[in-house]
């Protein structure tokens, strides 16, 4: 007969395994998950091959940019009702379609022809959205996961996530450089796509499989009976509720209510502003390095690839390391100085360790390196080597706001309906990446004199000085939310 302590000892055993699978899964997810992101890597041999326009590529990038937003509140309830793996499987097939079409709409098309087919924007578009759309999924999953196993280092476990979720284009670079990559005639785009289908397709379909919520921890009472103790389960709210009616986190708000609250809308702003314009720089960082004539200094690999590949591979594995440092550093950081608060019953403010600044201190940051990059690119960029001042600027702002905002609409809205209310946030995103995206496009095709990709920085001096002004009222929106949220997140 086996004992109460033997089965106590296999339950744990069993529990640290799948915990274990849990987070190899939430792994590879994230690192898999943002083959879109590679698009500049692509851009090159679209222009050539497929002869598409500026606007054309800034279209399809954004298709895959944006297809990661129309759906977020989706997606978050589908987090909320059925958990991460019932995501891991949606990203499969959306991952393995999109890039799979993709990829058989390039090979199809002949390279001899003389101007872009419109059918074939158009598929290249829908495809490529597919994929964005398979890549919110996949990141619904990872960083979900990872905060629901984890919710007691929340700030730890989703910037971990997130982290390698932002690694995963220069893994993806240094992969296409590597194996996909021809000394004369660059990326192999078609085999490279059909490299995505395949790898995102198994690796979430696992996910699918491994990526679960750790039942309630069961206890024994001295009789050796068994219990449920009082740990919350995947659906219920974290922190304890405060009984105030004016509580700052009241778990059961309705969607009404929390569009009612105009903090939201600043926060809303402030997103609007951050990741729209980091994903602009994201999505058109290929075409803003060929816009520029080459640097002496251009770093030479181990493999030989043209030029203009090598200078654009560069920038996006820059842009990805400061991407993945700056979540690496943030959301242990923001753990450490900002403290997640809790509710005693009496309705007290409880911080598990001193706090010793709010959380709005680092989207304040994001928009004063945002400030300064943008206008360095405005009066100090004349060739590709100095763009790497741009990729590490977007990477280190992008980086710490997405870290940092899953926590803060936790702290204020409550972690019931955190999917929702975040896939609510994100449309801010869906709208701001079009927004200065096309601004990018047309700015550049009206300094383009042959159709062709833009040349000189005229292509984009008016955009980042634009930019530059909407990020500084996003700095003062920023500023507001944090003296108003002041001892709360």
């Amino acid at each position: 007969m086996v004992s109460t302590s033997q089965l106590g000892a296999c339950r744990s055993y069993l529990r640290h395994a799948r915990l274990a699978l849990t987070c190899v899964s939430i792994a590879a997810n994230a690192i898999c998950a943002g083959g879109v992101f590679t698009f500049p890597l692509m851009s090159p041999a679209l222009v050539t091959h497929l002869k598409l326009t500026q606007p054309q590529l800034t279209t399809i990038a954004l298709a895959g940019m944006m297809g990661q937003y129309p759906f977020a509140a989706v997606v978050g309830k589908v987090i909320d009702a059925y958990g991460p793996w019932a995501c891991s499987l949606i990203s499969a097939c959306l991952f393995s379609t999109g890039f799979g079409l993709f990829s058989r709409e390039i090979s199809k098309t002949p390279d001899d022809i003389l101007q872009s087919s419109t059918s074939s924007f158009h598929h290249l578009t829908a495809f490529f959205f597919t994929a964005g759309l398979g890549t919110v999924f996949s990141y619904f999953s990872s960083v979900f996961a990872a905060s629901k196993n984890f919710p007691d280092f929340i700030g730890m476990a989703t910037g971990t996530s997130m982290a390698l979720f932002g690694l995963s284009p220069m893994f993806f670079s240094i992969v296409a450089s590597r194996f996909f990559s021809d000394p004369d005639t660059g990326l192999d785009v078609t085999h490279y796509l059909q490299f995505l289908a395949v790898l995102c397709g198994i690796v979430h379909l696992v996910g699918a499989f491994n990526l679960s919520i750790p039942p309630p921890i069961e206890e024994t009472d001295g009789s050796g009976d068994v219990e449920d103790s009082a740990a919350a389960d995947e659906r219920s709210a974290l922190l304890p509720r405060k009984p105030n009616v004016n509580a700052d986190a009241q778990d059961d708000d309705s969607l009404v209510d929390l569009l009612k609250d105009r903090n939201f809308w600043a926060l809303a702003f402030i997103t609007f502003v951050i990741l729209g314009s980091c994903e602009m720089v994201l999505s058109n960082i290929g075409t803003i390095v060929l816009s520029l004539p080459s640097h002496s200094s251009t770093i030479i690999t181990s493999f030989t690839v043209p030029s203009t590949d090598i200078a654009t591979s560069t920038q996006v594995r820059i842009l990805s390391l400061a991407n993945t440092i700056s979540r690496l550093l943030v959301g242990p950081l923001a753990d450490f100085v900002s403290p997640v608060a809790s509710y005693l019953p009496s309705g007290i403010r409880s911080f598990p360790r001193k706090h010793h600044i709010s959380r709005m201190a680092f989207l304040t940051l994001s928009t004063l390196v945002l400030i300064f990059t943008y206008l360095w690119m405005v009066v100090g960029v004349r060739s590709q080597g100095a763009v790497w001042a741009l990729s590490i600027g977007a990477g280190i702002a992008y980086g710490s706001a997405f870290t940092v905002l899953p926590s803060i609409v936790s702290s204020v809205w409550g972690l019931s309906n955190l999917g929702r209310n975040y896939g609510v946030l994100t449309y801010s995103p869906f709208l701001g990446t079009p927004a200065f995206s096309y601004l990018y496009a047309f700015v550049a095709a009206d300094h383009s004199e042959d159709g062709g990709v833009c040349k000189g920085p005229q292509c984009w001096q008016l955009t980042f000085g634009l930019s530059t002004g909407v990020v500084l009222a996003a700095s003062c929106a920023s500023i507001y939310l944090w003296r108003t949220w002041k001892g709360r997140v």
